[in-house]
């Protein structure tokens, strides 16, 4: 099977690697052209939580692509998805597959794009950071789970299964639409660990933190169960809990679930502090309030979030404890 990894970044490029290791055909696709460079002189160098290794990596920015392209696994940041999808469009065929390896409810747009028949949706919440060109580290483990977005099980999905399991244990569901809003709701409290320059397990142990961050998982739980979602359980985040109340549970899942990663702080983090770049805060935590205000459910906390995460975008507000007092919650 030939693959195209389209966005090598973090968790592109950690798939892909492994994929090549195992001896898989793949085309690393990245508009970063430095990092296209070291991959194509250098190979493709990952560190991290399974030790360190290098692959040799064929790589081309999105202009150089050349079909057809069979599966493509589409890892790039949610709020470059239908960019990434019209540059790869001319070189799909009837039966290509992408796989959505992304944060969101990005198999709603891709279907939209090129049809349900073309899309694969599938679950994914390991660690990973790009480094620099040609080098990507390797934060934490998290199985994966993949599925038809009709529930169906094909012979595609059992070969993707297949495929993806050289990389790490995955799962095929009937039901990927409840991976993926959990996701979402666990979205809306990572992304408010990003508040504060502290490690996720220190954040979600703070007694004055944890009635914000229930809010606003519960609020995107209540917007799925509308859309007649069961919101799944993962590994380090149970929306059961979360619907019943018991947080003290929930959030010590969540700390305990971190201090065994080497990634302990988000994406979204580094984002902020790091990379010193826009977060993916609108396709996420701004989905999720799109969604609940076509049902007619409002998501104040999640609101307030996404004007906080807007904020230190700017660069007009610091990370800090006291962003927790910005919240209004409701006695």
């Amino acid at each position: 099977m030939q693959v195209t990894v389209w966005g090598a970044g973090a968790i592109g490029g950690v798939v892909g690697a492994w994929l090549v290791r195992n001896g898989v055909d793949v085309l690393f696709v990245d508009q970063d052209a430095a990092h296209v460079e070291a991959m194509n002189r250098d190979g493709l160098f990952i560190d991290g939580i399974r030790g360190e290794f290098r692959v040799p990596a064929k790589a081309a920015v999105p202009a150089d692509v050349k079909g057809p392209l069979g599966t493509v696994l589409l890892a790039v940041k949610c709020l470059h998805t239908e960019t990434a999808v019209r540059q790869m469009m001319p070189h799909l065929t009837p039966g290509s597959a992408v796989v959505s390896l992304q944060n969101g409810l990005n198999e709603e747009l891709i279907a939209k794009l090129i049809g349900p028949e073309r899309t694969i949706g599938c679950f994914v919440n390991f660690g990973a950071d790009w480094q620099a060109p040609g080098h990507i580290r390797h934060g934490g483990e998290h199985p994966l789970y993949i599925g038809e977005l009709d529930g169906s099980r094909t012979e595609r999905i059992e070969a993707l299964q297949r495929l993806l399991s050289a990389f790490c244990e995955t799962t095929v569901t009937d039901n990927i639409w409840g991976y993926l809003w959990s996701k979402l709701a666990y979205a809306s409290v990572l992304f408010a660990t990003a508040l504060v320059d502290a490690h996720v397990y220190e954040v979600v142990a703070e007694p004055a933190a944890r009635p914000v961050l229930a809010g606003l998982a519960r609020e995107v739980l209540t917007v799925a169960r509308a859309y007649g979602i069961k919101p799944e359980r993962l590994v380090e985040f149970w929306p059961d809990e979360f619907e019943a109340g018991n947080y003290d549970r929930a959030f010590d899942r969540i700390a305990a679930h971190y201090r065994g990663q080497i990634k302990t702080k988000t994406g979204i983090w580094r984002d902020l502090a790091v990379r010193r770049r826009r977060t993916e805060v609108d396709c996420q935590v701004g989905v999720a309030i799109e969604k609940g205000q076509a049902v007619g459910l409002d998501l104040p906390l999640n609101r307030q979030l996404q004007t906080l995460i807007h904020e230190l975008e700017a660069g007009t507000r610091q990370m800090s404890w006291d962003n927790f007092k910005a919240f209004s919650i409701n006695p």
